[in-house]
């Protein structure tokens, strides 16, 4: 995708004489003060000068913001069609991963991992791999979102941040993460994806489905993981997990970005009712029940949780997913908490990055690439007040279930 970006001009000028109605000079200080109006810049003074030619002090005429309308409806259908492919009624359609991890082949000794700060798919791997200890045995390097939509390395430069932070690429020293994908033997021209696990002895990429990875470092590692007996997907509970995320994907994970991507009012409305539904739904289980699946934390946790974390953030606002906010609900909000205060899961969550890489990136949905302040009830601070979720009695493999 292509991105407008804003050059924000000076105007500081000498101090300039204007003549009063009685022909006294009367100088203006160069000096801006909160109640003065800044110079506008020269095209911008160019333009103001042509529209006042054209139309005077009134609004554009009707025949030029029709003609603007069907301009930008058509190239933001051009552009929400490389972004977001979407079936014929306008709903999102989700490209399926090219590289599925069904049987792992690789010595995982030589395991590299790649992800971007702002997505959810992505976070789920990278709290997976902090909570089973991962951290020595699956290195990671972590691009950030370009201004073309693609993902990049750089260095962060800044003070030390208590969170992860975008970083170069460890493994191969690309300068994007699709020259990673292309470094393959076969070579590849598909869309370059996080997250990634790749080999670095065979230049080879693993697997760029999250969910794949999220199994494989829950229990294909543990001879590698500092925190082997950590089971977020134990055999009792397998049926209730997959029960959870056959609704929790398509109705929430995905959810909020068909009602972000919809290129339909129809489309839009079927998402974000779909998505409303489920999350009331969600609220009321949690009202008994600490996690999904009673008293254990689970990979269907993790998979809700990324999603709940952008909610207020990000997909209530720039995604329309305007009904309620997750302020508004009890029982999901204290899970949310719940979740951030296990240890080292709030290292993984980097506010700024994630409304970074949604606001300023996301053009089609943002052109002014204006990011809203974060808000408050999203500061750590905030985040890590008391839940008192671990106060709900133990309910066991006999918590009340809402999925079948």
């Amino acid at each position: 995708m292509a991105f407008i970006s804003t050059t924000v001009q000076s105007f500081l000028s000498p101090r300039i004489s204007l003549k009063t109605n009685r022909g006294s000079k009367t100088n203006i200080s160069p000096r801006l003060s909160l109640n003065e109006n800044p110079t506008p810049s020269t095209s911008k003074k160019l333009f103001n000068s042509i529209t006042k030619l054209l139309w005077g002090p009134s609004l554009p005429p009707g025949l030029l913001i029709s003609t603007v309308r069907t301009a930008w409806n058509s190239t933001w259908q051009l552009m929400m069609s490389q972004l977001a492919p979407s079936d014929p009624s306008g709903a999102y359609s989700r490209p399926a991963s090219r590289f599925r991890l069904t049987s792992p082949s690789s010595d995982t000794n030589n395991l590299h991992l790649y992800v971007g700060l702002p997505c959810p798919w992505a976070h789920r791997t990278l709290i997976v791999r902090a909570l089973k200890g991962l951290e020595d045995a699956v290195p990671v390097s972590i691009a950030s979102p370009g201004l073309d939509g693609s993902w990049e390395f750089r260095d962060f430069h800044g003070p030390e941040r208590e969170v992860l932070v975008p970083s170069r690429d460890r493994a191969n020293r690309c300068r994007n993460l699709r020259d990673v994908y292309r470094s393959r033997s076969e070579g590849y021209n598909g869309r370059a994806t996080v997250p990634m696990l790749w080999d670095m002895e065979k230049k080879e990429v693993v697997c760029n489905e999250s969910y794949d990875i999220i199994e494989f470092f829950n229990s294909g590692l543990n001879g590698s993981a500092s925190n082997p007996d950590l089971d977020l997907s134990p055999p009792w509970l397998k049926g209730k997990i997959e029960d959870w995320n056959r609704v929790i994907y398509p109705n929430v994970n995905n959810g909020v970005y068909r009602c972000g991507f919809a290129q339909s009012q129809e489309a839009y409305d079927a998402a974000v009712n779909e998505l409303f539904s489920t999350l009331d739904m969600i609220d009321d289980h949690l009202s008994g029940s600490r996690y999904l699946c009673g008293d254990t934390l689970t990979l269907a946790d993790v998979c809700l949780f990324t999603t709940l974390i952008r909610f207020d953030p990000v997909y209530s606002v720039l995604f329309k997913c305007t009904k309620k906010k997750l302020l508004e609900y009890t029982n999901l909000r204290g899970y949310m908490q719940d979740i951030y205060q296990i240890p080292k899961v709030a290292t993984t969550c980097n506010f700024s990055a994630i409304m970074d890489g949604y606001y300023k990136i996301l053009f089609p949905l943002n052109p002014g690439g204006i990011r809203p302040v974060t808000p408050m009830s999203y500061e750590h601070e905030v985040l890590s007040r008391p839940h008192n979720r671990d106060s709900l009695p133990v309910v066991g493999e006999s918590t009340r279930a809402y999925v079948s």
